[in-house]
């Protein structure tokens, strides 16, 4: 069983009614993308959306999709304060059983068919070992922190071919995958041999600022 839980709090800072706000001319923006990308995929069982925005939850509640359930969450769960380990620990009182995808509006680029692919990879990972997986973006390129680079060493080569270099990924928040076992047992919405589920750059796209709003607005438009 797949239950997707989807969250979606009020009061984003960086991007303000982000969830909500018309996005490339259409109203309901991202929540209303990203509903209408679910209720189309065949593998999800249910839906589970929770938050504690009015509005959120009014425009919820005029989907008659039946796998829809709506979660009305506590405040002291939907604060700029929260911390995504507090959310995490909130989702087995809603969803008690079987597979959760837990997955973000802010992921407007995810299509029905990613989701379908990304199941059925899940599963297959599952059978051989993975105790769940995550969405990903590749990195693989010239990646320093302040100290100096990361992704390679300069001792023998200062600029090696990309190809060469080791990859590193990018948790991309598309994704989460994992049992409803591993959330309780871990306090986590990963296990402890997650998959990473490689996406191409536009699938990776994650509304978090300003800038990135109004990017991915000019390229859902394309």
């Amino acid at each position: 069983m797949i239950t997707v839980f989807l969250p979606c709090r009020l009061g984003s800072q960086r991007v303000p009614d982000k969830n909500i706000r018309n996005f490339a001319g259409i109203e309901g923006g991202l929540l209303r993308i990203k509903l209408e990308q679910l209720c189309k995929v065949k593998a999800i069982d249910s839906i589970v959306l929770s938050s504690n925005d009015p509005r959120v939850l009014d425009f919820a509640a005029k989907y008659s999709d039946s796998r829809l359930t709506i979660d009305e969450r506590p405040d002291e769960l939907g604060r700029n304060t929260t911390t995504t380990d507090e959310l995490i620990q909130y989702v087995p009182k809603v969803i008690s059983e079987g597979h959760i995808l837990w997955t973000h509006v802010t992921s407007p680029f995810l299509t029905e068919q990613d989701y379908e692919r990304i199941i059925e990879c899940y599963f297959e990972k599952i059978r051989i070992g993975y105790d769940s997986l995550m969405t990903v973006l590749k990195l693989q390129g010239f990646i320093w922190d302040k100290n100096g680079p990361v992704s390679y060493k300069r001792k023998h080569i200062n600029w090696p071919m990309t190809q060469n270099i080791e990859p590193f990924y990018e948790i991309d928040s598309g994704v989460f995958l994992s049992t409803i076992k591993n959330y309780v047992k871990f306090n986590d919405r990963i296990g402890r041999s997650p998959y990473l589920f490689e996406q191409d750059k536009s699938k990776s796209i994650d509304i978090d600022w300003p800038e990135d709003f109004n990017f991915a607005e000019k390229l859902y438009k394309l």
